[in-house]
């Protein structure tokens, strides 16, 4: 991976395929990394074999990124800032951009702040709960910052630090980041993102909530079910890159 600095925060991320091919950024969710969420489950082999140039980066507290103990470092405006200096440091003027649960939220918030340099958004894991907000930030904060698992009761919370513990994650910087990052962006806003787009949720999924009553609030925004996943396995699903593929075609 190559690292830059986005406003002296050093940021990880890796540039594959046609260089002369349409650029799409991916933004990978809470506790994961480019790695986890787009290089393992065959995003980035499924679309540079589609003639995309594909640029996938490390957020803040994640993967090779940068460590960042204080929540005041992760609103979901600077992430999204991280994401456009990365445009501007590879001088790209407008990409598609694919965001997972965390990172749609990213990628709406970069859509919203600066809509000329997104051509498409694509929401992956998260539906309507972009607008409603997820609870249960402070009980996953505990779970990271915990000594042992034993200490853990809440199931949710338990999961984010298993995975976490899985992907060798600096725990505290994450703790950090989901004190800062789930709040919820109001359907007044939503309904502001001009670009088109796709919400693509398991049907399964009892994290994202709908994504077809997320579509709705956009104009023009179209919802794809992912039947029979939830939130983790919905990632690599084929029902998921298909749709995602034709999304894309449709607005090369």
């Amino acid at each position: 991976m190559h690292t830059f600095s986005a406003d002296g925060i050093d940021i990880a991320y890796l540039d594959e395929g046609d260089r002369d091919g349409q650029p799409i950024l991916l933004i990978h969710g809470f506790a994961s990394n480019a790695v986890t969420n787009w290089v393992e489950p065959g995003w980035v082999k499924h679309l540079t074999r589609e003639t995309y140039r594909v640029i996938a980066l490390d957020n803040r507290g994640h993967g090779a990124s940068a460590k960042l103990h204080d929540p005041a470092a992760y609103s979901r405006a600077l992430m999204a800032e991280d994401a456009r200096r990365l445009l501007d440091h590879l001088g790209i003027a407008a990409v598609h951009v694919m965001g997972y649960s965390m990172g749609a939220r990213i990628t709406a918030s970069l859509a919203l702040a600066h809509p000329a340099r997104v051509k498409t958004a694509i929401f992956g894991g998260l539906g309507i709960n972009m607008v409603h907000g997820l609870g249960g930030s402070d009980a996953i904060a505990r779970a990271l910052e915990a000594a042992s698992l034993d200490q853990i009761s809440d199931p949710q919370a338990r999961n984010f630090r298993i995975f976490a513990d899985q992907t060798r994650s600096d725990r505290l910087s994450l703790a950090a980041c989901i004190r800062a990052t789930r709040e919820a962006i109001s359907a007044e806003t939503i309904a502001r993102i001009s670009c088109p787009v796709l919400v693509a949720v398991g049907t399964t999924d009892d994290v994202a909530g709908s994504g077809p009553d997320l579509a709705a609030l956009i104009p023009g925004a179209r919802a794809l079910d992912i039947p029979g996943r939830d939130h983790m396995r919905a990632v690599g699903d084929r029902v998921y890159k298909d749709g995602v593929s034709a999304f894309l075609a449709a607005h090369r």
